[in-house]
């Protein structure tokens, strides 16, 4: 299934696509069953997709999308997960992944603005496969794994370089606010290859890839990042781990390739869908 979490005026709506249309509700409609979130907490999802192919059909063009899942506990975030990428960072491929997390305040929607700050120029563009948890799991074994996916979406992980490095901790330039884009797509993982292998991403900036890689070229599968967050902490249904870029960030190139007001960036997974953004100056 895909499902598509939306805002029409102020109140919150879910859709799945139907035969390539969308049907829908929002949560002042009876038979509403909840956000992703809820559903994923409580095990409805499928049930909840199921009837809500008899609601009525919803013109995406006429809502808001909202990243498909707005509040999640954790946002677990990989660094140098693809060896070109770490190579052009100028860091040597590490054994364990580099893990560092993002905020809920730092997300947005696709079709959303991502803002560059007036502290920073160094706005960069980072596309990314997001998988989702659908169930709560420690210690999970990797040949496991990949039962606690519910679903995958697309991250665009907008980073204020010169922030990011202003320390050994890269907090400060993963967390600004609205740079964070995630969606618009939810798509189940029965939908899509194991781990999403084999698919392409393609980022674009202003219609020119920048980046292109398959999820093959990852370090770390999806199954392995869980196995090893998993042996810290307990994930819970609703958290997104945002798996890492392929090379061609703006930082590496020469000279740099820094996101400017008036562009339009667009990560692109086969099998799952387009996010896109354009990007403007924060007033």
């Amino acid at each position: 299934m895909r499902f598509v979490s939306y805002a029409n005026g102020e109140k919150k709506g879910l859709a799945v696509e139907v035969s390539g249309e969308w049907r829908g509700l929002n949560e002042s409609e009876v038979g509403y069953p909840g956000d992703l979130l809820t559903l994923l907490r409580s095990g409805d999802l499928r049930r909840a997709g199921a009837s809500l192919e008899e609601a009525p059909a919803i013109d995406l063009e006429k809502v808001r999308f909202l990243p498909p899942v707005s509040d999640p506990e954790k946002i677990i975030c990989i660094g140098l997960n693809f060896k070109d990428h770490s190579a052009e960072s100028g860091f040597t491929q590490p054994e364990y992944p580099t893990i560092f997390g993002r905020f809920n305040s730092s997300l947005i929607a696709h079709g959303d603005p991502i803002l560059r700050p007036p502290v920073s120029e160094q706005l960069d563009y980072e596309g990314e496969l997001v998988a989702i948890i659908g169930k709560a799991g420690r210690n999970v074994a990797e040949a496991d794994a990949l039962e606690y996916v519910a679903g995958y979406s697309i991250f665009n992980d907008a980073s204020i370089r010169d922030y990011q490095f202003k320390a050994p901790q890269w907090t400060p330039g993963k967390n600004f606010d609205d740079t964070g884009a995630f969606g618009p797509w939810f798509v189940t993982a029965d939908e899509l290859p194991p781990g999403c292998e084999g698919l392409r991403l393609q980022t674009r900036l202003n219609g020119q890839v920048v980046q292109e890689a398959s999820i093959n070229d990852m370090v770390f599968s999806v199954a392995k990042l869980i196995a090893i967050l998993s042996a810290f902490l307990t994930l819970k249904p609703g958290d997104i781990i945002v798996a890492g870029t392929p090379s061609g960030v703006g930082l590496a190139r020469k000279p740099p390739l820094w996101m400017k007001d008036g562009d339009v960036c667009e990560v692109e997974i086969e099998g799952i869908g387009i996010l896109s953004n354009p990007v403007h100056d924060h007033k």
